[in-house]
């Protein structure tokens, strides 16, 4: 049986940019399964939501900082029987957007800070970056930061499409063995672009493998519990 992300059905269901909702909502849904996306502003972290998802799920901006609420969707795979599994899309704002103001600032990390701490171990954490400017300061306080959690990460280092010259295509490869050291917690790598199309079947597949192991998993832990009973 092949699964696959329904492609232009995943449903908004809200957006969050008070700590205390999302606190409240992270509570009351501690075992969610699902994914969580994020980078640093203007990294195309909305095309490639669009590229798994299907297009005008997130809206797309050249404007930095547009996100800025934790969005969430809802979204299910084709091959499972039709409600048997609901799984979570949050789209969550950019980080190391300097222009935005202090209290902009300070709030995302509230939201962030609170977003992790209660978030489902069932979440995969995929971090977007520019390929032609990875492993930025910003990327790299969020690593670190990240690191204390338990939750699977992806890396992808999005627009390698923009990498035109020989001498930018040099320079990732250059800066190549630096980032894996740098990542090697991270348990995928992807070069990617989300405009052509460069390795998003191969991020697709890895993200449906990652949410049926956990529907799996939880599925046992609920058939063991009601058997205990």
């Amino acid at each position: 049986m092949s699964y696959k992300i329904q492609r232009g059905k995943a449903k908004f269901i809200l957006g969050i940019d008070s700590v205390k909702q999302l606190e409240e909502f992270l509570v009351s849904n501690e075992n969610i399964i699902g994914v969580a996306m994020v980078g640093r502003s203007n990294v195309g972290k909305s095309s490639t939501i669009n590229a798994l998802f299907g297009k005008t799920i997130a809206r797309v901006s050249n404007t930095p900082g547009r996100t800025r609420q934790v969005n969430v969707f809802e979204f299910e795979l084709d091959g499972m029987e039709e409600g048997q599994q609901t799984f979570y899309l949050f789209d969550l704002p950019g980080y190391g957007h300097a222009q935005v103001s202090k209290d902009m600032q300070k709030n995302w990390r509230m939201l962030m800070n609170c977003f992790f701490d209660y978030l489902s171990k069932n979440i995969c954490i995929i971090n977007i970056q520019d390929s032609r400017h990875p492993h930025q300061a910003s990327d790299q306080e969020f690593h670190r930061y990240m690191k204390q959690f338990d939750n699977e990460t992806f890396l992808v280092l999005n627009k390698c499409d923009k990498l035109k010259k020989q001498k930018e295509r040099a320079a990732l490869k250059k800066l190549m063995p630096e980032i894996l050291k740098e990542y090697k917690w991270v348990k995928k790598f992807f070069i990617a672009s989300a405009n052509r199309g460069d390795s998003i079947d191969q991020i697709h597949d890895a993200l449906v493998t990652f949410l049926l192991d956990k529907f799996e998993k939880e599925d046992f832990a609920t058939f063991e519990s009601d058997g205990q009973d």
